[in-house]
């Protein structure tokens, strides 16, 4: 069973409109996480603020560190935003099941929108051969750099057209007429939607990572639910993002929300 862990915060800063980056020494779960994790972060001084489920942005298994990107929302990441170098945090983790990477794929596309796109940083350092990635921005992007060095060709959207392709990250992709063997995703439900249709009109097997708010992190609280029909079954379940995801087949996710 997972227990809270001691972490230290090595590194923490605005990085964009809106948008941390905290790097934690994790030297306990750093080689056991898969990208398409997350971990549970709590509060030292927070003891009446639930601990926050965040992606894993990326991991240096050299310094036995990992990295939340993260947006403030509210009181619990606001209080985040607020922790300083040198501090200590709770963390539980990792959590939930990741991506299946298709070592045999001769090309992925990778897809993010807002802030599902930090999770999939860790996971395009990990996708072995030719990589098309697409990154879809309400605005000023973030991480751009950090992609840009996974030696893949990179798309970048915006809704307000100050960067890159204005629409869009689906827009984008019709307009590039992208290919691939494989999809990996994560981003706000309305584009995992679309996106999966997408998938399925052009006969591309698509992993998805679902946003869902999430309370226990484990699975307990059945809070994070989701209608999921896996293939010869006749009917659909629900499933915990938390727990039995976040990332799940496009095609079994019922997307009638």
């Amino acid at each position: 069973m997972k227990t809270m862990k001691a972490a230290k915060v090595k590194k923490h800063g605005e990085i964009g409109e809106n948008c941390w980056s905290i790097w934690l020494e994790a030297s306990e779960i750093v080689d056991e996480v898969n990208p398409g994790q997350f971990i549970h972060v709590k509060l030292n001084n927070g003891e009446k603020l639930l601990p926050r489920p965040l992606s894993i942005c990326e991991t240096d298994t050299s310094s036995n560190t990992l990295r939340l990107v993260y947006a403030v929302v509210g009181k619990g990441t606001e209080a985040l935003s607020q922790v300083k170098t040198g501090e200590t945090l709770r963390i539980l983790g990792p959590l939930g099941n990741g991506f299946d990477i298709n070592q045999s794929a001769s090309k992925s596309i990778i897809v993010g929108g807002g802030m599902g796109i930090p999770p999939l940083l860790e996971l395009s350092k990990n996708i072995p051969g030719k990589k098309e990635i697409y990154l879809g921005y309400s605005s000023t992007p973030f991480l751009l750099e950090e992609f840009e060095k996974q030696n893949a060709d990179i798309y970048v959207s915006t809704d307000d057209g100050c960067f890159g392709y204005k629409g869009t990250v689906i827009d984008l992709m019709r307009y590039n007429n992208a290919q691939g063997d494989s999809l990996y995703s994560c981003g706000p439900k309305p584009m995992l939607k679309a996106l999966s249709g997408w998938a399925e009109k052009n006969k591309i097997p698509a992993q998805v990572s679902l946003e869902e708010r999430m309370a226990c992190g484990v699975g307990a609280c059945l809070v994070c639910t989701c209608k999921v029909k896996k293939e010869n079954e006749n009917d659909w379940k629900h499933q915990r993002v938390c727990a039995d995801g976040p990332v799940f087949r496009s095609q079994e996710v019922v997307w009638d929300e």
